[in-house]
C-alpha cells in the first residue's frame, strides 16, 4: 500500500520538490472520494481546501439565473483543483462537481499556509505550481468563451 506521501510525491504537481517539503504538504493530506454529482465544493463556501486528483473527473462549473448550470473546465487524473485556499477571502468563486467517481487527495489550506509561512521556499514553490495552473484554466476559459461568443485572437495575451 502507497502512503499519501509517495501518491503526492508521484504526481505532476509536485515534480522537482524536495524531500522535506513533500513530508510538510503530506502532513496537511487525506484521501477523500466522491461518487458521480456530488460537489467537491460550492460556490461562496470556505475555500478551505486544495485538491490533488487521482482518478476521476470534476467539472468546474459556474450557474448562470436563467441558462442554468455551464462547465467552464474539467480536472482529471494528475490535476489539481482550487486555489482560493491560497488567496483571501478564501472563498470558492464556482462549483465543483464530480462527473464520474473521483479519488483525491485533500490538502488542508489552513494548514499548508501556515507551513508556506513557515517555509517561504516552500511557498514559492507552491505559488509558482498554482499560479501556473491558474494561467492554463484562465487560458482555457478565455478560448471556451471565444468559441462561445465569437470573435477575437485566443493566442493574443
Amino acid at each position: 500500500m502507497q502512503t499519501t506521501e509517495h501518491l503526492l510525491v508521484n504526481h505532476p504537481f509536485f515534480a522537482g520538490l524536495s524531500g522535506p517539503a513533500m513530508e510538510l504538504i503530506a502532513g496537511c493530506a487525506t484521501n477523500m472520494h466522491f461518487q458521480p454529482d456530488h460537489y467537491l465544493f460550492r460556490l461562496g463556501d470556505p475555500a478551505d481546501r486544495f485538491f490533488v486528483v487521482r482518478h476521476g473527473r470534476v467539472a468546474l462549473e459556474l450557474h448562470a439565473p436563467g441558462t442554468g448550470r455551464h462547465i467552464l473546465d474539467t480536472v482529471e487524473d494528475g490535476e489539481v483543483l482550487g486555489w482560493s485556499w491560497l488567496v483571501p477571502p478564501y472563498r470558492w468563486f464556482l462549483d465543483a462537481r464530480a462527473l464520474e467517481s473521483t479519488s483525491v487527495i485533500s490538502l488542508d489550506g489552513v494548514c499548508l499556509r501556515k507551513k508556506c509561512d513557515e517555509d517561504p521556499a516552500l511557498g514559492y514553490a507552491l505559488m509558482q505550481r498554482v499560479a501556473h495552473v491558474m494561467y492554463r484554466r484562465l487560458q482555457s476559459t478565455r478560448v471556451r468563451l471565444l468559441d462561445l461568443y465569437g470573435g477575437g485572437r485566443a493566442d493574443v495575451g
